[in-house]
This record gives structure tokens, C-alpha cells and sequence, in this order.
């Protein structure tokens, strides 16, 4: 009885190893989709509208199209402003990643220079 016990258990235990085995074999099959992947379906465009107030959504001038977007720090300090942008665009999330900002053609342009302040002498 001991000796068809411990058969058994040897058993369990190779066929264990043998199934775990095929299963690390096969590692393209589950693999998941790597990041050219993703590329693909996002393209490069140019695009001019306008930022939310909360700098989280942007709306295009072309289509009024609602976009969100994915990386809202590129867009810090131009919330609410008309802005040019160079982003990938994924339609199937309706996402963008801004990829270069510039100054919208409504938006007033800054010198950099501050206004003097003269004081009168007394």
C-alpha cells in the first residue's frame, strides 16, 4: 500500500511539472500588445481650438470636437486659452497626447516686459 502511495504522489508530481512546463512554452501566444502596437493606432496632427479651464480637455475649432487629454502638464498655464497643438491622437479613446504647444492665433502675444511703474517725486 505504501509503495502504490508513494507511485501515485510521483505521479501527481511529474505530471505537474510536465503541464507546467508546456504552459511557460507558449509565451507569444499570451503575450500582450506591446507599445508599436499602440503607435499604430495613433497618428500626428496639428490641431487649433481651444484649452478647458482645467487644462483636462481640449476643443477643436475645426470640428468642436471634445478631446481628453492624456498628459494634462503640457498644457499647464494655458488654460482657457486658444492654443496650436502637435499631438498623437487615439480615436478610439477620443484622447490626445500633446506633443508641442504653441500660442493660438486669438491669443494676445507676451513681450516679457513689464510695465513701467514711475513713481511722481514730491
Amino acid at each position: 500500500m505504501k509503495k502504490l502511495m508513494l507511485f501515485a504522489f510521483a505521479f501527481t508530481i511529474t505530471m505537474s511539472l510536465l503541464a507546467l512546463a508546456q504552459d511557460t512554452a507558449k509565451p507569444d501566444a499570451q503575450r500582450q500588445p506591446t507599445r508599436t502596437t499602440e503607435k499604430m493606432t495613433t497618428k500626428t496632427v496639428s490641431l487649433s481650438g481651444k484649452v478647458s479651464n482645467d487644462g483636462k480637455m481640449f476643443v477643436s475649432d475645426k470640428d468642436n470636437k471634445s478631446w481628453t487629454v492624456s498628459n494634462p502638464d503640457a498644457l499647464k498655464g494655458r488654460e482657457g486659452h486658444d492654443v496650436m497643438l502637435k499631438a498623437h491622437v487615439d480615436e478610439a479613446k477620443n484622447e490626445i497626447h500633446v506633443v508641442a504647444v504653441k500660442k493660438g492665433k486669438g491669443d494676445k502675444q507676451e513681450t516679457g516686459k513689464e510695465p513701467m511703474n514711475e513713481q511722481m517725486p514730491k
